[in-house]
């Protein structure tokens, strides 16, 4: 069983950036590979970035390449997402998840555990 909380959400003006975290409790996460997704307002929630359970694999949808970086500290427990270069059409609520494999996913239904979401609004 994984505990998921996100935490460093917040307002943010375009070209800006944020950190958001997400502290996980269970023994289990170390061998969890995690994931972000987001959901914004009148939309379906989105894959993000995916992580694999060392941190080996990553992968982001195109929407985000190239300007998230998503890690994890396994020692503490905690998985990040950090976010630059952030527009308007980043703002949602973001959602980490973590499922009970390996490897990474890319699609809701392949995460067992998931947090109470942060919302990230990037003003014009």
């Amino acid at each position: 069983q994984v505990q998921l909380v996100e935490s460093g959400g917040g307002l943010v003006q375009t070209g800006g950036s944020l950190r958001v975290s997400c502290a996980a409790s269970g023994r289990t996460f170390s061998t969890s590979a995690g994931g972000w997704f987001r959901q914004a307002p009148g939309k379906e929630r989105e894959f993000v970035a995916a992580i694999s359970w060392n941190g080996g694999r990553t992968y982001y949808a195109d929407s985000v390449k190239g300007r998230f970086t998503i890690s994890r500290d396994n020692a503490e427990n905690t998985a990040y997402l950090q976010m630059n270069n952030l527009i308007p059409e980043d703002t949602a609520v973001y959602y980490c998840a973590a499922r009970s494999l390996y490897s990474t996913g890319t699609e809701e239904h392949e995460y067992d555990y998931w947090g109470q979401g942060t919302q990230v609004t990037v003003s014009p």
